[in-house]
């Protein structure tokens, strides 16, 4: 029954590796401090959606980097299901507002010393739990509809996609310079 659960020792290896330097990001980011994340509701501080725009833009930026000298990177790229990303995007905005912490963020603040993030990650834990196990009639009956399958804006407008990753690079700077005006008015 579990003989296809777990990876083989190096991947798990790798895998723990790559989460230890994401929390680590994260705690140094700032973004695993439930002031900041409450901030970010709040109009007040954008530390966060300024990670995660770099996130995205330094993402795209290597790993299109990296395909481009021939390396084989395989992007997992999911359906573009309105109705399952609408309902899934309000179950997580929810969850966020409520908790004050993402998955990522909740766990590498558990690491980073805060017990309230603890019953949070256990409640995340068990909504996946609960999901899976609504999964097949979820599949069934919502995630169908609005399912435009495996498109991405490159596939769907024929463009490169370095220049979606241009557009969101320009969108960040000219992002993080606004953001930075309006909180120091703000102060």
């Amino acid at each position: 029954m579990f003989e296809n659960f777990f990876a083989d020792p190096v991947t798990l290896f790798k895998g723990a590796l790559a989460g230890l330097v994401f929390g680590f990001l994260l705690q140094k980011g700032g973004v695993t401090r439930y002031r900041v994340i409450l901030g970010q509701f709040l109009l007040k501080n954008f530390t966060v959606i300024k990670v995660m725009l770099t996130a995205i833009v330094v993402g795209g930026v290597g790993i299109y980097a990296m395909r481009a000298m021939g390396l084989e990177v395989a992007l997992h790229i999911k359906n573009a299901a309105l109705l399952g990303n609408v309902l899934g995007g309000l179950i997580f905005g929810v969850g966020m507002a409520i908790l004050g912490f993402c998955p990522g963020t909740g766990v590498a603040a558990m690491a980073d010393g805060a017990r309230h993030a603890i019953p949070g990650v256990l409640g995340m834990l068990v909504g996946a739990a609960l999901y899976a196990e609504a999964y097949p009639f979820l599949k069934s009956e919502i995630l169908g509809i609005g399912d435009f399958g495996k498109a991405t804006l490159d596939s769907v407008t024929g463009l490169s996609p370095w220049w979606f990753i241009a557009l969101t690079a320009v969108i960040a700077i000219v992002g993080f310079v606004g953001l930075e005006r309006w909180e120091k008015r703000r102060a």
